[in-house]
């Protein structure tokens, strides 16, 4: 086949412009207006307000190494969450938040407390029911274009938070759910691009939440399929105390 002439290459990147959806007249929606969409799609405002606890149990499997495992999540609002990952063979690794104070405990790493900017992270993620508070947790919002995710035409949002590195978090166009999320995760190794992809929402306890995620991190790819969302039952006040060796590392 012979290649285009360079002066219809140039006449193609003048129709492009032309056929934009902000040329044609079809402004881009105000990233409120997607991230409240978001919130309704969901569930609704009232169902966001009644969720005060989460347990979630399921299975973490990184395919192309052929090991699985388990994870188990328990969060309370405000920002009250522990969470353990526990593959056999490589051990467990714990993660909490409480009373401000992010820290993780692992066979690998040993304990320790997060600071700075993968602190701050942590205590966004730790926030129940984020998508409800996306006001609270991020400073400024803004729709910078459109990108299909797995053959779903999505609006890109760019969430800036008070503390911290910009998210982009992509939504469906058609149906309003949140498919994508692209960040630099902030770990003990420096920053790390990562991208998680979200899928087969299910009615977890009168709130949709995606029962399959996906995590692309450091040439790592794994995934986590969510067994049971169990809302509003009681959790110990045990379950988010810190373990002595986070408690021994605060009195340092």
């Amino acid at each position: 086949m012979r290649p285009f002439p360079a002066s219809a290459l140039l006449l193609c990147g003048a129709l492009s412009l032309v056929l934009s959806p902000k040329a044609a007249g079809q402004a881009l929606p105000a990233a409120e207006t997607i991230l409240d969409r978001f919130i309704e799609v969901t569930g609704g405002k009232a169902a966001y307000e009644q969720r005060k606890t989460e347990i979630v149990t399921g299975v973490v499997e990184f395919a192309a190494a052929g090991i699985k495992g388990s994870v188990v999540s328990y969060a309370e609002e405000p920002s009250q969450y522990y969470s353990s990952l526990d593959i056999p063979g490589v051990g467990k690794v714990e993660m909490g938040v409480a009373g401000g104070v992010a820290w993780e405990r692992s066979a690998l790493m040993g304990p320790r407390i997060k600071s700075g900017e993968e602190r701050d992270q942590a205590l966004r993620e730790a926030r129940m029911n984020a998508p409800y508070h996306w006001r609270e947790l991020y400073s400024k919002a803004e729709t910078t274009g459109v990108e299909t995710v797995n053959g779903d035409e999505c609006f890109k949002v760019l969430l800036t938070p008070k503390e911290g590195k910009p998210e982009t978090m992509f939504f469906s166009k058609k149906s309003g759910l949140m498919r994508k999320t692209a960040l630099v995760a902030s770990s003990p190794m420096g920053d790390v691009p990562a991208e998680v992809f979200m899928d087969d929402y299910k009615d977890f306890g009168g709130l949709l939440s995606p029962a399959k995620t996906t995590q692309k991190a450091a040439g790592q790819e794994f995934t986590i399929t969510i067994d049971s969302l169990k809302a509003n039952e009681p959790i110990p006040p045990e379950r988010f105390q810190m373990p002595e060796e986070i408690k021994a590392l605060l009195k340092k």
